[in-house]
Protein backbone atom coordinates (compact mmCIF):
# COMPACT_ATOMS: atom_id res chain seq x y z
CA UNK A 1 0.00 0.00 0.00
CA UNK A 2 1.36 3.10 -1.06
CA UNK A 3 2.14 6.22 2.06
CA UNK A 4 -1.00 8.56 0.20
CA UNK A 5 -3.28 5.44 0.32
CA UNK A 6 -2.64 4.18 4.37
CA UNK A 7 -3.73 8.17 5.28
CA UNK A 8 -7.01 7.96 2.54
CA UNK A 9 -7.85 4.64 3.55
CA UNK A 10 -6.86 5.35 7.58
CA UNK A 11 -7.48 8.81 8.05
CA UNK A 12 -10.41 8.23 10.10
CA UNK A 13 -8.11 5.84 12.52
CA UNK A 14 -5.28 9.36 12.52
CA UNK A 15 -6.29 10.18 15.94
CA UNK A 16 -6.39 7.03 17.69
CA UNK A 17 -2.91 6.31 16.65
CA UNK A 18 -2.18 9.79 17.65
CA UNK A 19 -3.77 9.33 21.28
CA UNK A 20 -0.67 9.36 23.49
CA UNK A 21 0.38 12.55 21.88
CA UNK A 22 0.30 15.46 24.70
CA UNK A 23 -0.76 18.04 22.20
CA UNK A 24 -1.88 20.42 24.80
CA UNK A 25 1.67 20.57 26.23
CA UNK A 26 3.22 20.66 22.47
CA UNK A 27 1.34 23.45 21.73
CA UNK A 28 1.74 25.34 25.30
CA UNK A 29 5.12 24.83 24.63
CA UNK A 30 5.19 26.32 20.99
CA UNK A 31 2.89 29.19 22.70
CA UNK A 32 5.80 30.10 25.13
CA UNK A 33 8.13 30.34 22.61
CA UNK A 34 6.73 31.88 20.16
CA UNK A 35 5.60 34.93 23.17
CA UNK A 36 9.82 34.71 23.98
CA UNK A 37 11.18 35.51 20.06
CA UNK A 38 8.12 36.36 18.27
CA UNK A 39 6.84 39.64 17.20
CA UNK A 40 3.97 39.36 19.04
CA UNK A 41 0.95 38.88 16.73
CA UNK A 42 -1.01 35.97 16.12
CA UNK A 43 -1.42 34.97 12.50
CA UNK A 44 -0.77 31.60 12.73
CA UNK A 45 -0.09 28.79 9.71
CA UNK A 46 0.11 25.08 10.98
CA UNK A 47 1.83 22.98 8.13
CA UNK A 48 1.37 19.10 7.57
CA UNK A 49 -2.11 19.74 10.07
CA UNK A 50 -3.55 16.70 9.88
CA UNK A 51 -6.90 16.39 11.91
CA UNK A 52 -5.89 19.78 13.39
CA UNK A 53 -5.28 18.75 17.15
CA UNK A 54 -2.79 21.13 17.94
CA UNK A 55 -5.04 24.34 16.13
CA UNK A 56 -7.44 23.66 18.25
CA UNK A 57 -4.82 24.70 21.33
CA UNK A 58 -3.70 27.46 19.09
CA UNK A 59 -7.53 28.87 18.37
CA UNK A 60 -8.18 28.66 22.10
CA UNK A 61 -5.34 31.28 22.90
CA UNK A 62 -6.64 33.45 20.17
CA UNK A 63 -4.52 32.56 17.41
CA UNK A 64 -5.86 33.22 14.04
CA UNK A 65 -5.00 29.94 12.59
CA UNK A 66 -4.77 28.21 8.79
CA UNK A 67 -3.99 24.19 8.13
CA UNK A 68 -2.35 22.92 5.28
CA UNK A 69 -2.30 19.46 4.30
CA UNK A 70 -2.02 17.23 1.81
CA UNK A 71 -4.80 14.92 2.66
CA UNK A 72 -8.32 16.06 2.10
CA UNK A 73 -9.35 13.28 4.35
CA UNK A 74 -7.31 14.82 7.22
CA UNK A 75 -8.34 18.42 6.45
CA UNK A 76 -12.71 17.55 6.25
CA UNK A 77 -11.91 15.89 9.74
CA UNK A 78 -9.79 19.16 11.04
CA UNK A 79 -12.60 21.47 9.70
CA UNK A 80 -15.05 19.55 11.54
CA UNK A 81 -12.66 19.86 14.76
CA UNK A 82 -11.81 23.85 13.87
CA UNK A 83 -14.81 25.55 12.26
CA UNK A 84 -13.17 28.90 12.63
CA UNK A 85 -9.69 28.26 11.00
CA UNK A 86 -8.94 27.96 7.55
CA UNK A 87 -7.86 24.83 5.41
CA UNK A 88 -5.76 24.34 2.35
CA UNK A 89 -4.51 21.56 0.30
CA UNK A 90 -1.24 21.65 -0.75
CA UNK A 91 2.49 20.41 -0.60
CA UNK A 92 4.32 21.94 2.13
CA UNK A 93 7.43 21.42 -0.01
CA UNK A 94 6.33 24.29 -2.29
CA UNK A 95 3.09 26.34 -0.92
CA UNK A 96 1.67 29.47 -1.58
CA UNK A 97 -0.92 31.24 0.30
CA UNK A 98 -1.45 34.46 -0.35
CA UNK A 99 -0.85 35.43 3.13
CA UNK A 100 1.87 36.16 5.99
CA UNK A 101 2.06 34.57 9.21
CA UNK A 102 3.78 35.74 12.31
CA UNK A 103 4.12 31.90 13.74
CA UNK A 104 4.18 28.51 11.29
CA UNK A 105 4.55 25.41 12.96
CA UNK A 106 5.26 21.83 12.12
CA UNK A 107 4.72 19.27 14.76
CA UNK A 108 5.22 15.46 15.06
CA UNK A 109 8.26 15.35 13.47
CA UNK A 110 6.70 15.96 10.30
CA UNK A 111 8.85 18.76 8.31
CA UNK A 112 10.63 14.91 7.43
CA UNK A 113 8.01 14.72 5.28
CA UNK A 114 9.42 16.59 2.30
CA UNK A 115 11.22 14.33 -0.16
CA UNK A 116 14.84 14.62 -0.22
CA UNK A 117 17.22 17.94 0.44
CA UNK A 118 16.18 20.19 -2.42
CA UNK A 119 12.39 19.61 -1.39
CA UNK A 120 13.28 20.84 1.86
CA UNK A 121 15.38 23.82 0.81
CA UNK A 122 11.91 24.99 -1.09
CA UNK A 123 9.72 24.22 1.79
CA UNK A 124 12.13 26.48 3.53
CA UNK A 125 12.06 29.18 0.83
CA UNK A 126 8.19 28.65 1.40
CA UNK A 127 8.19 29.31 5.12
CA UNK A 128 10.71 32.30 4.80
CA UNK A 129 8.09 33.83 2.31
CA UNK A 130 5.07 33.55 4.08
CA UNK A 131 6.98 34.68 7.08
CA UNK A 132 6.09 38.45 8.32
CA UNK A 133 8.89 40.59 9.28
CA UNK A 134 10.26 39.10 13.02
CA UNK A 135 8.11 35.90 12.91
CA UNK A 136 9.12 32.61 13.60
CA UNK A 137 9.28 29.15 12.48
CA UNK A 138 9.05 26.13 14.94
CA UNK A 139 9.50 22.32 14.58
CA UNK A 140 11.10 19.56 15.42
CA UNK A 141 13.88 17.06 14.04
CA UNK A 142 15.07 13.90 14.67
CA UNK A 143 19.36 13.71 14.06
CA UNK A 144 19.79 10.72 11.68
CA UNK A 145 22.87 9.71 13.35
CA UNK A 146 21.09 9.40 15.73
CA UNK A 147 18.42 6.76 15.00
CA UNK A 148 18.64 3.48 16.93
CA UNK A 149 16.56 1.14 14.12
CA UNK A 150 16.21 -1.78 16.81
CA UNK A 151 14.11 1.47 19.00
CA UNK A 152 10.19 1.45 18.25
CA UNK A 153 6.99 2.77 20.02
CA UNK A 154 4.01 0.95 20.67
CA UNK A 155 0.40 1.39 22.12
CA UNK A 156 -2.60 -0.65 22.29
CA UNK A 157 -6.65 0.95 23.19
CA UNK A 158 -9.61 -0.76 21.99
CA UNK A 159 -12.37 0.99 19.91
CA UNK A 160 -15.39 0.02 17.82
CA UNK A 161 -15.16 -3.39 19.64
CA UNK A 162 -11.82 -4.17 18.14
CA UNK A 163 -8.25 -3.93 20.03
CA UNK A 164 -5.83 -1.59 17.87
CA UNK A 165 -2.29 -2.05 18.07
CA UNK A 166 -0.47 1.28 16.47
CA UNK A 167 3.57 0.49 16.49
CA UNK A 168 6.15 2.72 14.68
CA UNK A 169 9.71 3.26 14.25
CA UNK A 170 12.78 5.14 12.19
CA UNK A 171 15.12 3.53 10.65
CA UNK A 172 18.01 5.06 8.78
CA UNK A 173 20.85 2.70 6.18
CA UNK A 174 23.37 5.06 7.64
CA UNK A 175 24.14 6.81 4.35
CA UNK A 176 21.88 8.95 2.18
CA UNK A 177 19.92 11.91 2.09
CA UNK A 178 16.33 9.72 3.36
CA UNK A 179 15.68 7.99 6.31
CA UNK A 180 12.02 5.92 6.82
CA UNK A 181 9.45 6.06 9.26
CA UNK A 182 7.59 2.42 9.52
CA UNK A 183 4.05 2.28 10.83
CA UNK A 184 1.86 -0.67 11.53
CA UNK A 185 -1.77 -0.85 12.68
CA UNK A 186 -3.29 -4.00 13.83
CA UNK A 187 -6.98 -4.03 14.69
CA UNK A 188 -8.10 -7.50 16.10
CA UNK A 189 -11.75 -8.62 16.72
CA UNK A 190 -12.38 -11.75 18.63
CA UNK A 191 -12.73 -13.91 14.85
CA UNK A 192 -10.48 -12.15 12.85
CA UNK A 193 -7.01 -9.45 12.53
CA UNK A 194 -5.97 -6.64 9.93
CA UNK A 195 -3.08 -5.49 9.51
CA UNK A 196 -1.42 -2.28 7.24
CA UNK A 197 1.85 -2.02 6.98
CA UNK A 198 3.81 0.91 5.75
CA UNK A 199 6.83 2.74 5.07
CA UNK A 200 6.67 6.26 4.89
CA UNK A 201 9.80 8.00 2.89
CA UNK A 202 12.01 10.78 5.34
CA UNK A 203 14.44 13.27 4.39
CA UNK A 204 17.05 12.74 6.56
CA UNK A 205 20.15 15.17 8.27
CA UNK A 206 21.64 15.67 11.41
CA UNK A 207 20.76 18.62 13.52
CA UNK A 208 24.33 20.19 13.44
CA UNK A 209 24.06 20.29 9.60
CA UNK A 210 20.00 20.94 9.44
CA UNK A 211 21.01 23.97 11.60
CA UNK A 212 24.15 25.15 9.07
CA UNK A 213 21.38 24.75 6.14
CA UNK A 214 18.97 27.33 7.66
CA UNK A 215 21.52 29.82 9.00
CA UNK A 216 21.60 32.11 5.49
CA UNK A 217 17.85 33.11 6.04
CA UNK A 218 17.06 32.17 9.96
CA UNK A 219 18.52 33.27 13.46
CA UNK A 220 18.15 29.65 14.79
CA UNK A 221 17.78 28.41 18.00
CA UNK A 222 17.90 24.95 19.56
CA UNK A 223 16.22 23.45 22.01
CA UNK A 224 16.00 20.05 24.09
CA UNK A 225 13.08 18.09 22.63
CA UNK A 226 11.14 18.62 26.09
CA UNK A 227 7.41 20.37 26.32
CA UNK A 228 7.34 20.72 30.04
CA UNK A 229 10.16 23.06 30.21
CA UNK A 230 12.33 24.98 27.95
CA UNK A 231 16.11 23.92 27.74
CA UNK A 232 19.13 24.70 25.76
CA UNK A 233 19.55 21.26 23.09
CA UNK A 234 22.59 19.40 24.82
CA UNK A 235 24.39 18.56 21.54
CA UNK A 236 24.19 15.21 22.17
CA UNK A 237 20.32 14.33 22.20
CA UNK A 238 18.94 12.74 18.86
CA UNK A 239 15.94 15.04 18.87
CA UNK A 240 15.62 19.10 19.01
CA UNK A 241 13.24 21.58 19.00
CA UNK A 242 14.36 24.29 16.12
CA UNK A 243 13.36 27.39 16.38
CA UNK A 244 13.88 30.23 13.73
CA UNK A 245 13.80 33.91 13.59
CA UNK A 246 13.21 35.27 10.27
CA UNK A 247 16.18 37.65 9.42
Amino acid sequence: MSTNALYADLSIYYDLMCTDIDYSAQSHCIQRLHQIFGNQKKQHLDLACGTGAHIRYFLNQAYISTGLDLHPAMLAQAQVRCPEADFILQDMSDFNIGTHFDLITCFLYSLHYNQGIEKLRTCFDSIYNALNPGGIFCFNWVDKYKINNKHFVKHHLTYENALFTFCSRWYYSGQGEMQALRLSIEKAHPDHTYLWQDEHPMVAMGIQELNDFLQPHFEVHLFEHDYDKIVPWDQVSGNAIFVCIKS
